[in-house]
Protein backbone atom coordinates (compact mmCIF):
# COMPACT_ATOMS: atom_id res chain seq x y z
CA UNK A 1 0.00 0.00 0.00
CA UNK A 2 1.19 3.56 -0.97
CA UNK A 3 1.16 6.72 0.93
CA UNK A 4 2.24 9.75 -0.51
CA UNK A 5 4.62 12.24 1.05
CA UNK A 6 1.37 15.07 1.62
CA UNK A 7 -0.79 12.67 3.37
CA UNK A 8 1.78 11.32 5.84
CA UNK A 9 2.65 14.84 6.57
CA UNK A 10 -1.15 15.64 7.59
CA UNK A 11 -1.58 12.36 9.51
CA UNK A 12 2.44 13.22 11.31
CA UNK A 13 0.87 16.67 11.72
CA UNK A 14 -2.90 15.38 13.24
CA UNK A 15 -0.86 12.73 15.61
CA UNK A 16 1.22 15.47 17.05
CA UNK A 17 -1.44 17.95 17.59
CA UNK A 18 -3.11 14.72 19.35
CA UNK A 19 -0.18 14.01 21.62
CA UNK A 20 -0.20 17.83 22.50
CA UNK A 21 -3.74 18.55 23.64
CA UNK A 22 -2.96 14.99 25.87
CA UNK A 23 0.13 16.55 27.49
CA UNK A 24 -1.40 19.44 28.09
CA UNK A 25 -4.35 18.03 29.84
CA UNK A 26 -1.59 15.80 31.70
CA UNK A 27 -0.01 19.30 32.86
CA UNK A 28 -3.21 21.02 33.79
CA UNK A 29 -3.96 18.57 35.81
CA UNK A 30 -0.76 17.58 37.28
CA UNK A 31 -0.04 21.53 38.88
CA UNK A 32 -3.14 22.79 38.87
CA UNK A 33 -5.94 20.08 39.92
CA UNK A 34 -4.81 19.36 43.58
CA UNK A 35 -6.68 21.83 45.09
CA UNK A 36 -9.52 23.64 44.71
CA UNK A 37 -10.30 27.10 44.03
CA UNK A 38 -10.25 30.02 47.05
CA UNK A 39 -7.84 30.21 49.23
CA UNK A 40 -7.28 26.96 50.33
CA UNK A 41 -7.64 26.87 53.92
CA UNK A 42 -8.30 23.36 55.32
CA UNK A 43 -10.48 22.22 58.57
CA UNK A 44 -10.97 18.74 59.98
CA UNK A 45 -14.81 18.29 59.40
CA UNK A 46 -15.25 15.95 62.30
CA UNK A 47 -14.17 19.11 64.38
CA UNK A 48 -16.11 21.83 62.82
CA UNK A 49 -18.03 22.95 65.81
CA UNK A 50 -14.72 22.62 68.29
CA UNK A 51 -13.03 24.61 65.91
CA UNK A 52 -12.14 28.00 67.40
CA UNK A 53 -12.71 29.91 63.85
CA UNK A 54 -16.34 28.07 63.59
CA UNK A 55 -16.63 28.80 67.42
CA UNK A 56 -18.54 31.38 67.36
CA UNK A 57 -20.80 31.65 64.09
CA UNK A 58 -22.65 34.70 63.01
CA UNK A 59 -21.94 38.67 61.80
CA UNK A 60 -18.40 40.67 63.53
CA UNK A 61 -17.90 44.02 62.23
CA UNK A 62 -14.21 45.27 62.08
CA UNK A 63 -13.42 48.59 63.10
CA UNK A 64 -12.80 49.70 59.54
CA UNK A 65 -16.58 49.06 58.85
CA UNK A 66 -16.48 45.91 56.90
CA UNK A 67 -18.12 42.83 58.27
CA UNK A 68 -17.03 38.84 58.36
CA UNK A 69 -20.01 36.59 58.81
CA UNK A 70 -18.90 32.76 59.72
CA UNK A 71 -21.52 30.16 58.60
CA UNK A 72 -21.52 26.02 58.61
CA UNK A 73 -23.60 24.57 56.41
CA UNK A 74 -24.78 21.07 57.08
CA UNK A 75 -27.61 18.96 56.27
CA UNK A 76 -30.36 20.30 55.52
CA UNK A 77 -29.66 24.13 57.18
CA UNK A 78 -27.11 27.35 57.51
CA UNK A 79 -26.01 27.97 60.97
CA UNK A 80 -27.28 30.99 61.52
CA UNK A 81 -30.04 30.70 59.78
CA UNK A 82 -30.56 34.66 59.45
CA UNK A 83 -27.68 37.16 58.91
CA UNK A 84 -27.65 40.54 58.97
CA UNK A 85 -24.89 42.58 57.41
CA UNK A 86 -24.93 46.51 56.73
CA UNK A 87 -25.14 47.68 53.46
CA UNK A 88 -22.28 49.70 50.98
CA UNK A 89 -19.70 47.77 53.20
CA UNK A 90 -17.21 44.69 51.89
CA UNK A 91 -19.23 41.65 53.59
CA UNK A 92 -16.24 38.81 53.65
CA UNK A 93 -18.41 35.33 53.81
CA UNK A 94 -16.16 32.06 55.52
CA UNK A 95 -17.96 28.88 55.58
CA UNK A 96 -17.04 25.40 55.46
CA UNK A 97 -19.31 22.23 56.10
CA UNK A 98 -19.00 18.85 58.47
CA UNK A 99 -20.85 16.67 56.36
CA UNK A 100 -21.22 16.10 52.34
CA UNK A 101 -20.75 18.92 49.69
CA UNK A 102 -23.31 22.13 49.37
CA UNK A 103 -23.54 25.24 47.37
CA UNK A 104 -23.87 28.46 49.07
CA UNK A 105 -25.56 31.06 46.85
CA UNK A 106 -27.00 34.61 47.50
CA UNK A 107 -30.16 34.32 45.03
CA UNK A 108 -29.53 37.76 43.02
CA UNK A 109 -26.26 38.83 43.73
CA UNK A 110 -22.96 37.16 42.41
CA UNK A 111 -22.36 35.24 45.89
CA UNK A 112 -22.14 31.74 45.35
CA UNK A 113 -19.57 29.30 46.29
CA UNK A 114 -18.87 25.08 46.87
CA UNK A 115 -18.65 25.00 50.97
CA UNK A 116 -16.54 21.15 50.86
CA UNK A 117 -16.00 19.66 53.32
CA UNK A 118 -12.45 19.95 54.82
CA UNK A 119 -11.97 23.58 53.03
CA UNK A 120 -12.71 26.51 54.25
CA UNK A 121 -14.54 28.72 51.62
CA UNK A 122 -14.07 32.24 51.68
CA UNK A 123 -15.53 35.12 49.58
CA UNK A 124 -15.85 39.15 49.77
CA UNK A 125 -19.07 41.21 48.37
CA UNK A 126 -20.61 44.51 48.75
CA UNK A 127 -24.28 44.54 48.90
CA UNK A 128 -25.45 48.12 47.54
CA UNK A 129 -29.15 47.39 47.64
CA UNK A 130 -30.43 47.24 51.06
CA UNK A 131 -33.24 44.23 51.93
CA UNK A 132 -33.84 40.85 52.28
CA UNK A 133 -31.66 38.03 50.01
CA UNK A 134 -32.85 34.59 50.25
CA UNK A 135 -29.96 32.04 50.54
CA UNK A 136 -30.09 28.29 48.85
CA UNK A 137 -28.02 24.99 48.44
CA UNK A 138 -26.88 25.14 45.09
CA UNK A 139 -25.71 21.35 45.20
CA UNK A 140 -27.73 18.67 45.80
CA UNK A 141 -26.79 17.36 49.19
CA UNK A 142 -29.18 14.89 50.30
CA UNK A 143 -33.29 13.96 50.43
CA UNK A 144 -33.46 17.50 52.60
CA UNK A 145 -32.11 19.63 49.79
CA UNK A 146 -34.73 21.40 48.52
CA UNK A 147 -35.27 23.24 52.12
CA UNK A 148 -32.13 24.39 52.88
CA UNK A 149 -32.33 27.82 52.74
CA UNK A 150 -31.52 30.57 55.13
CA UNK A 151 -31.96 34.52 55.11
CA UNK A 152 -29.55 37.65 54.79
CA UNK A 153 -30.99 40.81 55.90
CA UNK A 154 -29.14 44.14 54.34
CA UNK A 155 -29.33 46.60 56.21
CA UNK A 156 -28.95 50.45 55.59
CA UNK A 157 -26.78 52.42 57.97
CA UNK A 158 -26.16 49.12 59.88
Amino acid sequence: MHVDLYERIWMWGAGGIVILFLGTIGVATVSQGRLPPSHVETIDPQSVFADERFAERGVTIHPDGSAEVIMIAMMFNFLPNEIRVPANVPVTFRLTSPDVVHGFQIVGTNGNTMVVPGYVSQFTITFDTPGEYLITCNEYCGLGHHNMSATLIVEEGA
